[in-house]
C-alpha cells in the first residue's frame, strides 16, 4: 500500500489546521473499525448492530486520509476502534503509515487496544515504529473483568501486555472509573501498573450512545477519586503532556505517573488539539458534539486531494469551543453515536 497522497506532492492548499479559537490541530484519532471482540457495558449495548463492512473505508483509503491530515500538520496519529486489531489486515496499514515516521513528517504512530489481540501483533507493531500503546483495563479481578466486558478473558489481555513489554513497547493502562465496581480497586490497580513500569490513566464515564442502562449508576467523579488517593499517597502535579487530554501527577510512593481524564468534572476543551475520523470517513471535530463532516465523498470524488483539503478546512472552521457532555437520570446520551464508532 503506497497511498495516492504523497506528502511531497501535497497541494499548496494543505495548510495547517487552526480552529476558530486559535487551537492548532496536530493530533488525529482514527477508528479503523466499529467492531470489538468485547462488550464493555459502559461503551456498548450487549446486542450491538455494527456497520455493514461495505460501508467502511478501505485500508488504502484510510492511508490516503491519514496522509492528507499529516500533510496538514498532524504530528501524532492514533488508530483506535472498536478494537483496531480485529480489523482484517490492519497491520498493512501500520506498515504503510510508518513511512511518515521515517521521513519525519509524523512524530508518533500509536494505538489504543483492549489487549486481547496484542500477543499476536506486539512485535510487528514495534517493527512498524510504534513506540508506545494504550491498553484499556478496568480491573485486575477476572470475575469483574468478565462482568465489565460481558465475556472477556483477562488472561489474554495479560498475555498481550507481557508480549508488548517484551517487544519493547511502552504500555500505559487506561481504566474507566466505575462507581461501585472498581473504585475500591484503583489504588491496587495503580500500584500494579507502576510496579511494572506502566503509567495509569483514569477516565470518567462519558455519555455517548445508548447502552441500555443509566450512566448515573456508573459515573464516579475523578475529583473524588483524586481526593481519596491524596489521603493515601503523595501526589505531585506534573507539566507532562502526551498530546492528549490527561493531566498527570507523580505518585511519590510508587515513582509512577497517574493521569486523570475528566470530561465531566474538569473538561480539557481549552487546549484541545484533536479531531477524530470514523471508519466510514466521517470527521468529528469534537468528541462531545454531533458535528459531522463527510470526508468519504471528496476522498472518492477525485485522485487529487484539493477537494478533501477544502472539506477538512471547512470542518475545522466549525470546531466548537467545548463539548456538551452531561449525565442525567433520564438515560439520554449527550451524543447518539457510541464511542466505538467515534474512535475515542
Amino acid at each position: 500500500m503506497t497511498g495516492t497522497s504523497a506528502l511531497t506532492e501535497a497541494s499548496a492548499s494543505a495548510r495547517k489546521m487552526i480552529d476558530p479559537f486559535g487551537r492548532s490541530i496536530s493530533y488525529l484519532r482514527v477508528s479503523v473499525t466499529d467492531r470489538c471482540d468485547l462488550r464493555c457495558f459502559y461503551c456498548m449495548s450487549e446486542d450491538m448492530t455494527f456497520l455493514p463492512k461495505v460501508d467502511l473505508l478501505t485500508l488504502e483509503e484510510l492511508d490516503r486520509l491519514c496522509s492528507a491530515f499529516i500533510a496538514k500538520g498532524v504530528r501524532k496519529l492514533r488508530l483506535t476502534g472498536g478494537e483496531p486489531l480485529v480489523r482484517r489486515n490492519v497491520m498493512s496499514l501500520f506498515h504503510s503509515l510508518s513511512r511518515h515516521l521515517q521521513t519525519g513528517a509524523l512524530n508518533e504512530l500509536t494505538l489504543t487496544t483492549n489487549g486481547s489481540q496484542l500477543a499476536r501483533f506486539a512485535s510487528e507493531l514495534k517493527d512498524c515504529g510504534v513506540r508506545r500503546i494504550n491498553v484499556s483495563l478496568d480491573t485486575l479481578d477476572p470475575t469483574k473483568f468478565r462482568e465489565i466486558t460481558r465475556w472477556g478473558d483477562m488472561q489474554k489481555v495479560m498475555a498481550g501486555i507481557d508480549a508488548a513489554q517484551a517487544a519493547g513497547l511502552a504500555v500505559k493502562i487506561n481504566a474507566v472509573a466505575l462507581k461501585g465496581l472498581n473504585e475500591d480497586e484503583i489504588p491496587s490497580l495503580m500500584e500494579w501498573a507502576h510496579g511494572r513500569g506502566m503509567a495509569l490513566t483514569l477516565i470518567e464515564v462519558m455519555p455517548m450512545g445508548d447502552i441500555g442502562q443509566s450512566r448515573t449508576d456508573q459515573y464516579l467523579p475523578l475529583s473524588m477519586v483524586r481526593a481519596r488517593l491524596a489521603s493515601q499517597y503523595t501526589l505531585t502535579d506534573l507539566d507532562d503532556s502526551t498530546g492528549g487530554p490527561a493531566r498527570y501527577v507523580r505518585v511519590s510512593e510508587t515513582g509512577g505517573k497517574l493521569g486523570f481524564i475528566t470530561p465531566m468534572t474538569h473538561n480539557f476543551c481549552e487546549s484541545c488539539n484533536r479531531v477524530r475520523i470514523t471508519c466510514t470517513g466521517t470527521l468529528h471535530t469534537c468528541l462531545g458534539h454531533e458535528d459531522a463532516s463527510d470526508l468519504r465523498r471528496p476522498l472518492r470524488a477525485s485522485a487529487s486531494d484539493d477537494l478533501l483539503y477544502e472539506t477538512i478546512d471547512r470542518a475545522i472552521g466549525l470546531k466548537p469551543k467545548g463539548h456538551d457532555f452531561i449525565i442525567d437520570r433520564h438515560n439520554r446520551p449527550s451524543v447518539s453515536r457510541h464511542m466505538s464508532v467515534t474512535g475515542g
